[in-house]
């Protein structure tokens, strides 16, 4: 039997790429999911393979919205045993170009978010002995060109995770990291490098593998 057999997991960033691949291989593993995401079209695409599933509309740079989020998971299924921050944004421009609303907006999504989505769901995990999945991204871990916002943020959802294991270790709950490299994804479809880039700088923080699929 599947550890997430009768589990309920709440996957961010589902209306797409590997949100949606993790809501549906939790579905098939026997866990019922609640899916957020900002595109309602695309969840409702990817929920017709989410057997029993629901999901929201949900902006997760909001604190609020994620509050209301955990709290409309655990009303409407039951509870909440597996949260699984997904959701990200990724955008590469030359750090003396960034804007401050550029700067916030890679924190808002990528540290503030996940941020927000445990500190709601805390309650809720430790009632059931729960986990965290935080998907982090090779860029959490060493450091990639034209990318201050998204490493800085990606390095404190490291941080974040090593705090909270440490923090709730009496208290049954898991927490960890994942750290990947490049996927094949709707958001890097839509990628786009700053002007004049020099690609030795983004190539030795290439992945030595390729590209993975969101399935991989």
């Amino acid at each position: 039997m599947s550890a997430l057999q009768g589990k309920v997991a709440l996957v961010t960033g589902a209306s797409s790429g590997l949100g949606a691949e993790t809501a549906r291989l939790f579905s098939r593993q026997g866990a019922t999911v609640f899916g957020i995401g900002r595109d309602t079209g695309r969840l409702a695409e990817v929920f017709a393979d989410v057997q029993g599933g629901c999901y929201a509309s949900v902006d997760v740079a909001s604190a609020q919205a994620c509050r209301d989020a955990v709290e409309q998971c655990v009303r409407e299924l039951g509870g909440l045993d597996v949260l699984v921050n997904v959701a990200g944004r990724h955008q590469m421009r030359r750090t003396e170009s960034m804007t401050d609303d550029d700067w916030a907006e890679d924190l808002a999504v990528n540290l503030n978010g996940p941020f927000y989505l445990c500190r709601a769901a805390l309650p809720h995990l430790l009632e059931r002995g729960g986990n965290i999945v935080n998907v982090g991204s090779i860029a959490g871990v060493e450091g990639q060109a034209y990318s201050a916002g998204y490493c800085a943020a990606k390095h404190g959802l490291v941080g974040l995770t090593r705090a909270l294991a440490v923090e709730y270790t009496a208290d049954r709950l898991r927490v960890n990291a994942i750290c990947p490299g490049g996927m094949l994804t709707p958001q890097l479809e839509h990628f786009r490098a700053p002007e004049n880039p020099n690609y030795d700088l983004i190539m030795r923080t290439a992945s030595p593998r390729g590209m993975m699929q969101p399935v991989d």
